[in-house]
């Protein structure tokens, strides 16, 4: 089958990888219909994080083509939607409703690598959702985008405490942070600021449900925030880059006993403990247990009330994937979808 491959940073090719085989009882192979480049691919193609050889891709949906004797819930020809952490979600975490830190969990992104024809999906049953039938076409990039960015933005602003009657602030208008605004705006955020200053970005938050939009960053920002919010500062406030910068930014947006949803995976980042302490604020992050939140977005995306695969604005065949890279990290792009 074919496959990406990242060889070392800024190497990016498409090669022959092996037919994945069952091979433990609880696994599932799928045929993958639709897959993408993540935000979070970035960093190693940008050498911040070491690649070598590695399998690329952890967000995806398919069609199930076989299953292992021990699997319950998914039958062949199933289209399913898969978090990009595996779970057993049976063990005592997943059922508090962490299962992107299952006990038996792993990450897809390296492992398995879904930017390929197929995968083999272990704990099939913890891990993939089937949809209520074959989806109409143009639901695929909605269904894809649950698979981690619209998870991701859901935790984030359910960390965040988002809700009727709060303000919400987003850090960040990647795919995440836009798919923040959307989860904010579903969750009955009666306002939500957006930061972004990408006129592009501006328009698709306006149509996920942004109120307001703030163009500054930094102590300018964050005074942008204050002024929008009668000097308290936002209720909840999403942060979904990574930085040192982008989470003071955060921290400094939220009034005392507001939340912050942290979801940017960080890199090198170091906070002083003092700021942290007399800010007052409730903390909560990391990577999302996209599984908890699967059935729902299914329902959602199904019965279409939202449209999150408008957040792809780039679509390339598997082939053209180094493509893709480039224009994302060149900003040229929001979300590169790749067809297979």
């Amino acid at each position: 089958m074919r496959g990406v491959v990242m060889y070392a940073p800024g190497d990016v090719r498409v090669v022959e990888r092996e037919d994945p085989q069952i091979i433990d009882p609880t696994d599932a192979v799928i045929r993958i219909t639709a897959t993408c480049i993540c935000g979070s691919d970035l960093w190693p193609y940008r050498g911040v994080e070491p690649v070598d050889h590695t399998l690329m891709g952890h967000e995806y949906v398919g069609i199930v083509e076989e299953i292992g004797a021990d699997v319950a819930t998914l039958k062949v020809g199933d289209f399913v939607v898969g978090s990009f952490c595996i779970s057993d979600n049976t063990c005592p975490i997943c059922r508090d409703g962490y299962q992107s830190r299952c006990v038996h969990g792993s990450f897809v992104a390296g492992a398995i690598g879904t930017q390929a024809e197929k995968a083999r999906i272990p704990y099939a049953d913890g891990t993939l959702v089937a949809t209520p039938g074959q989806p109409d076409e143009d639901l695929i990039p909605s269904l894809l985008a649950a698979s981690d960015v619209l998870g991701t933005g859901w935790f984030a602003a359910i960390a965040a405490a988002a809700g009727p009657g709060k303000t919400v602030a987003v850090v960040g208008d990647g795919a995440v942070g836009l798919m923040g605004v959307l989860a904010a705006k579903q969750l009955g955020a009666e306002r939500i600021i957006a930061m972004s200053r990408h006129a592009d970005r501006q328009t698709l938050a306006r149509e996920f449900g942004a109120t307001d939009i703030v163009e500054t960053r930094g102590d300018d920002g964050i005074a942008a925030i204050k002024d929008l919010t009668d000097g308290l500062g936002a209720h909840s406030v999403i942060e979904a880059v990574g930085t040192r910068e982008s989470m003071m930014q955060a921290i400094g947006s939220t009034r005392p006993g507001g939340h912050i949803g942290f979801v940017g995976v960080a890199h090198d980042v170091a906070l002083p403990l003092d700021n942290v302490f007399f800010a007052e604020v409730h903390l909560l992050g990391g990577p999302a247990p996209v599984r908890r939140f699967l059935p729902e977005l299914i329902d959602l995306i199904w019965n279409r009330k939202i449209d999150p695969g408008k957040v792809f604005d780039q679509v390339l065949p598997l082939d053209q994937a180094a493509e893709g890279y480039r224009s994302m990290d060149e900003r040229k792009a929001i979300k590169t979808l790749l067809t297979l």
